[in-house]
């Protein structure tokens, strides 16, 4: 059940629907904005998206997730637009029958989010100026 959303991720909502009676396990990860980079007062983050293809890869992470890890359960919400600091810019909750299983997939379901999404984030830093920041390439 990927999501991009403009708004503000509620993370409750997201371990409520993967808490499992069969899972001894839920993970749940936030990706927050910090309010500096490189010396740098950061005053928000911006992401952009090639928004049907980011869904697509989204949602093709959460089942290789669930099958590479034996996990029941995995959503993934990523956030567009401005982020201020201490919100979160990306949410992944993951649940499986064991500890070991939520974590590595949750870790997995982030570096390769990171390599395959078309999603861009932009740093906005105090006394003006922004850059975007250089991620990892997409694969091929």
């Amino acid at each position: 059940m990927a999501e991009l959303t403009p708004g503000e991720i509620d993370h409750a909502a997201l371990m409520a629907r993967a808490t499992r009676a069969d899972c001894g396990a839920v993970v749940l990860f936030l990706g927050t904005t910090r309010d500096h980079h490189d010396g740098r007062r950061v005053l928000r983050l911006a992401y952009e998206a090639y928004e049907p293809m980011a869904l697509e890869v989204l949602a093709q992470l959460e089942r290789e997730a669930c099958e590479r890890f034996n996990a029941s359960y995995c959503e993934v919400t990523h956030r567009l637009g401005e982020v201020p600091p201490c919100e979160a810019s990306v949410v992944v909750v993951v649940s499986a029958a064991h500890r070991g299983a939520a974590y590595d997939a949750s870790r997995w379901v982030m570096d390769q989010l990171k390599a395959r999404a078309p999603i861009w984030k932009q740093e906005r830093f105090a006394g003006g100026g922004s850059q975007w920041v250089h991620g990892t390439p997409l694969r091929d």
